[in-house]
């Protein structure tokens, strides 16, 4: 499969790069980094991919749940740590009870936005500082990638900011950035200092402009980009373009010149997305990169109706695709340099809504996959399940957080190599957590 770096529409995403190419490389660490991101875009309802199965919380499950329970026999038997609690799995996720198995996986509980740790009373009352528009698809899907709390529309994600702050410490040798997305304009990776690459996967690029009449079309939109018109914004979009162009043309050379992967991937949109980072893995030298953040996503996860047999559609090509990833990352000898992680933008209501389906709720629990990952163990504090309980904002399974996603990008930016003393800005509302690292890496 031949990567195309980009569609002549997308173009213009990029800035100029390459400022820090002549930087010493030998003067810094040598070992590549990677982070993945996977946004189950809807809502994923982790209340039924990750479920306790000791006899009191089970039959807790399955009395609110009602409809929306899932059979223990039906569950994914998985043993948690230390101190063998037992849990089941989604049905739909057979690769991750291998992976969790294999302690190459492990489950952050109840994460979710928050600007402070925050109780029950606080959150009824309005005593603290609540995160804005909670239950809001756009705004809470914007708030998880850039963890600003107050904002609808923030536009610098955390994913960008780590780049801001690494890009000196962590040179590109050809100018290939930090930040690249295989599933469009991505605000996670939005910088303000350091551009981020967007990847299609599929259409055409000028790098695929080679053989008549393309080779003419190409020829004219170089003389195009060549052209100095004397206005600044259409120069300076000529330049962006320019760059990207030359992006392209790097990322296409170093993969005709790389032997193909052998791993297997499933023909899904996440599979295929997948596929692509492993491909850009594979020639991370010749992009003389030593640290990437790579953003895919996956969709169908908002369920408000028919959500059996809806949550396992969408959940079955995730979990496939992530074995996939994981086999090629150890095909490419990288397994313990790469580390993926869901988000979504909130969890479902634990009592079920009309129609088998259910509403928008708060707190979830998350995947984090890798060799260096201290996998086959839960992190977190896992919700009490009580309608009205201790852990529910109201009177309908709606978690509040006991885990902030500050905490929880933390954990993943320090294993990436960002400074300690950088997180706050990279995480603004980190300081008002006594854990910042997490521990499971």
């Amino acid at each position: 499969m031949k990567i195309g770096c980009r569609s002549v529409a997308a173009l213009g995403a990029v800035g100029a790069f390459g400022r820090f190419g002549a930087m010493n490389l030998m003067a810094q660490s040598s070992e590549y980094r990677a982070l993945v991101c996977i946004f189950l875009f809807g809502g994923n309802d982790g209340n039924n991919t990750l479920i306790p199965t000791d006899s009191t919380r089970f039959q807790q499950y399955s009395t609110i749940r009602g409809d929306l329970a899932i059979p223990e026999s039906q569950l994914l038997p998985i043993t948690a740590g230390t101190k063998s609690t037992p849990y089941g799995l989604h049905p739909a996720l057979p690769e991750i009870q291998q992976l969790f198995s294999q302690k190459k996986l492990a489950f952050v509980t109840n994460v979710g936005m928050l600007t402070q740790p925050l109780t029950q009373a606080e959150y009824q009352q309005q005593l603290a500082n609540i995160p804005t528009d909670l239950f809001d698809h756009t705004v809470q899907q914007n708030q998880w990638q850039t963890t600003d709390t107050s904002s609808t529309e923030a536009s610098s994600g955390w994913g960008g900011r780590m780049a801001d702050q690494m890009a000196s410490l962590y040179p590109s040798s050809t100018g290939f950035p930090i930040s690249c997305s295989v599933s469009g304009n991505a605000v996670l990776l939005n910088g303000n200092t350091q551009p981020a690459e967007f990847l299609s996967l599929t259409g055409l690029t000028l790098s695929q402009l080679t053989v008549p009449p393309a080779a003419a079309t190409s020829a004219a939109f170089q003389q195009i980009l060549t052209f100095n018109s004397g206005l600044s914004l259409v120069q300076a979009a000529n330049t962006q373009t320019t760059s990207a162009i030359q992006i392209d043309n790097l990322v296409n050379t170093a993969l005709q010149s790389a032997p193909p992967l052998t791993t297997p991937f499933p023909n899904t949109p996440i599979g295929l997305q997948l596929q692509q980072v492993a491909q850009l893995l594979s020639v991370r030298t010749q992009l003389g990169t030593q640290r990437q953040i790579f953003f895919c996503s996956a969709q169908g996860f908002d369920t408000h109706s028919g959500q059996i047999t809806n949550q396992q559609t969408a959940l079955q090509p995730v979990s496939q695709a992530m074995l996939a990833f994981y086999n090629a990352t150890q095909e490419l000898g990288i397994s313990s340099q790469v580390t993926t992680f869901t988000e979504s933008e909130f969890s479902r209501t634990f009592q079920p809504s009309s129609g088998y389906g259910s509403d928008h709720a708060w707190g979830s629990h998350h995947m984090v996959m890798g060799d260096a990952v201290q996998g086959g163990d839960l992190y977190g504090s896992f919700p009490t399940l009580e309608l009205g309980g201790p852990s529910d904002a109201n009177t309908r399974g709606i978690w509040i957080p006991t885990t902030a996603v500050d905490q929880y990008g933390a954990t993943l930016a320090s294993w990436f190599g960002l400074p300690s003393n950088q997180l706050s800005t990279v995480f603004p509302n980190l300081p008002n957590f006594s854990t910042t690292n997490l521990g499971f890496l």
